[in-house]
């Protein structure tokens, strides 16, 4: 173990003066906006001093350089004090600090990656040590690079679950490259923490989750330098230093008070920084520079297809469920960037197979799907992978928050949910999705892929991993057969008219398990002397407008959308939305109860969404 060597008291002097910067600098940005966390931001003034001045290893020229260590501000209100830290590196002008929360400027409110020394944003709590930890799995076992990952929360979020869930998973991976700070400055939004500063209980926690666990006195930056060193010197297992903080730290009559969450201090501020102002001699930025990183991080690629066509034989029945294994292992045979996180359900998502072949391009991520998400989303950061994220998608519900900020953090995961719809079958409804298409079709600039064959699932997974923001694919439970041949090609979109003639009477819009119930009422249909045109739209969101209009507009305006989903946020709905300003007579076959267990095509029978019930729409369509 290294010798640790205290800095001198210069250095001490100076970063002490950093931390009341950050202090005044908080004070007057959000005094500037009049609005913010200035009381939250002082509580970690030091804290940043001396992780950003005398621990982390930068370069300001390239924040986000691959080398270079990361830092997650997990409490994100506090962001005010991180955007004066990183003024003090020189990295932009102090000034720019007084444009905080403006609708011009992207220092904004809370921290996102339109700054460009912002991994992931930040700001609903519990979130940023899934992160983090993410970060420090690709590091540690994938880049084995030495960059480390700090995670800085405040004692209000760590009654998140999520957190728990992240504590878990950094200690079972042995992430001794990550470090959390706990912010222990005992004051929530509204009354006082849980624990309060019973800093004696978050240890004995902390080590009981197999954490390094040290207490400190967060405003010492001796206690503070010497835990960090602490941490670089522990192995196989990651650091948690708990900060014994006061929230206003610093501000006269303000210091440990209730009711300053979230509120500039206005009329206050001269009587509360009477102090502070005068320990400040220096008025430009930090006379210290930060260490440079080792150059010890790999080049990576992320440009990646599969490294075979599909083959299936012709009739043959395959699960898309069972197709995106088959693609996710391809594209793991043509990239090692590629992984997938799992929560215990790699052998129903057959995300097992990846993991057979390359077991270290998949991560298992238990059941706790927030962290599994968050996870992701770390790893898929700096473009350090190709990530996948796989489970029943009714279980992604629980992790939509996360889901959400990922969306914000501008993060490009690919989500995989198997097991949709009644038609899963005797598992009854819990493990039913039937609103994940409307969860995350709402999800800002994402893409919703929803194959009906094996092929087509192979190429949405293919099309996935090479579309920017979050994409999800909806993966079935039932084997179907094939309806596309193995060189079929496909484009997001753009949908697939997959059955038609010259006189056609309706359109018919199913994806999934769906289209095969239409191509089989289609079938009934045409020997009974009518003929329907038959969509597969491949991509839900975007949705091929100009596809649907043109076949709608071919049947006379009738159209039938059936689906396995709720009526609210699903293809119905999204279908509407294209052909607006069209004269249709309509149809929607979709769930409209809480469904029951029960076989599968019986199932799909009692809820409307069978062979059978298309037929009927269309007779009573074509007999309005």
């Amino acid at each position: 173990m290294d010798l640790y060597h205290a800095p001198d008291a210069q250095r001490v002097e100076l970063l002490k003066e950093i931390a009341n910067k950050i202090r005044v600098i908080s004070v007057d940005s959000t005094n500037a906006c009049k609005s913010g966390h200035p009381t939250s931001s002082a509580s970690i003034a030091e804290i940043l001093s001396v992780l950003f001045f005398n621990v982390m290893r930068y370069s300001t020229s390239a924040p986000r350089a691959p080398n270079a260590d990361r830092f997650i501000l997990s409490k994100g209100h506090a962001c005010p004090a991180l955007y004066a830290a990183w003024s003090q590196t020189g990295l932009f002008p102090e000034s720019d600090c007084m444009t905080l929360r403006k609708i011009d400027s992207d220092l904004e409110g809370h921290p996102t990656p339109r700054l460009n020394f912002i991994d992931a944003a930040t700001g609903s709590l519990g979130q940023g040590l899934s992160i983090a930890a993410g970060m420090a799995y690709v590091g540690k076992y994938l880049d084995k690079s030495s960059f480390r990952t700090y995670c800085l929360l405040g004692d209000g979020e760590a009654a998140e679950g999520s957190v728990w869930e992240a504590l878990h998973f950094g200690s079972h991976y042995k992430l001794d490259n990550l470090v959390a700070i706990f912010d222990i400055n005992r004051l929530g939004q509204s009354e006082v923490t849980s624990l309060g500063h019973d800093t004696e209980t978050y240890r004995k926690r902390l080590d009981a989750f197999g954490w390094n666990a040290i207490v400190v006195d967060g405003h010492d930056i001796n206690e503070l330098d010497k835990a960090f060193f602490s941490a670089s010197n522990t192995e196989g297992k990651p650091t948690a230093i708990i900060a014994k903080t006061l929230k206003g730290s610093g501000f006269v009559g303000i210091e440990d008070q209730m009711n300053w969450h979230g509120k500039p201090l206005g009329a206050k501020t001269d009587e509360a920084l009477s102090r502070l102002r005068d320990l400040i001699k220096n008025n430009g930025p930090a006379r210290i520079s930060p260490e440079s990183p080792p150059d010890d991080c790999p080049e990576v690629s992320l440009a990646v297809k599969l490294s075979e066509p599909p083959s299936y034989k012709e009739g043959e029945k395959v699960a898309t469920r069972k197709a995106f294994g088959t693609a996710l292992l391809k594209l793991g045979r043509n990239n090692n960037r590629v992984i997938n996180v799992d929560g215990d359900v790699k052998n129903s998502t057959f995300s097992i197979d990846l993991e057979n072949e390359f077991p270290n391009q998949f991560i298992q991520g238990f059941i706790a799907e927030q962290n599994m998400v968050g996870v992701a989303i770390g790893a898929a950061a700096r473009d350090r992978t190709i990530a996948f994220c796989s489970s029943f998608a009714c279980f992604l519900s629980r992790a939509f928050d996360q889901i959400r900020m990922g969306a914000i953090s501008f993060t490009n995961v690919n989500f995989v949910g198997s097991h949709v719809g009644v038609s899963i079958g005797e598992d009854g409804p819990s493990q039913m999705a039937l609103e994940d298409l409307g969860m995350f079709r709402a999800v800002a600039n994402s893409t919703v892929f929803y194959p009906s064959d094996a092929v087509s699932a192979e190429r949405a997974i293919e099309l996935a991993a090479n579309t920017k923001g979050i994409t999800f694919t909806r993966t079935s439970r039932p084997a179907t057969v094939n309806v596309y041949p193995n060189d079929e090609s496909f484009e997001v979109g753009k949908c697939k008219v997959v059955r038609s003639s010259g006189d056609d009477k309706v359109t018919v819009v199913g994806a999934g398990v769906t289209l095969h119930e239409a191509l089989a009422a289609a079938d009934e249909l045409a020997a009974g002397g009518v003929n329907v045109r038959v969509i597969d739209p491949f991509t839900i969101k975007p949705i091929d407008s100009d596809g649907l209009k043109s076949a709608i507009r071919a049947t006379g305006g009738k159209l039938v959308v059936v689906e396995d989903h709720y009526p609210e946020g699903g293809i119905g709905e999204a279908v509407l939305a294209a052909v607006a300003g069209e004269k249709l007579v309509f149809k929607h076959l979709a769930i409209r109860e809480l469904p029951h267990s029960g076989p599968s095509a019986a199932l799909m029978d009692k809820y409307g969404i069978s062979a059978k019930c298309i037929s009927k729409a269309v007779q009573q369509i074509l007999s309005a």
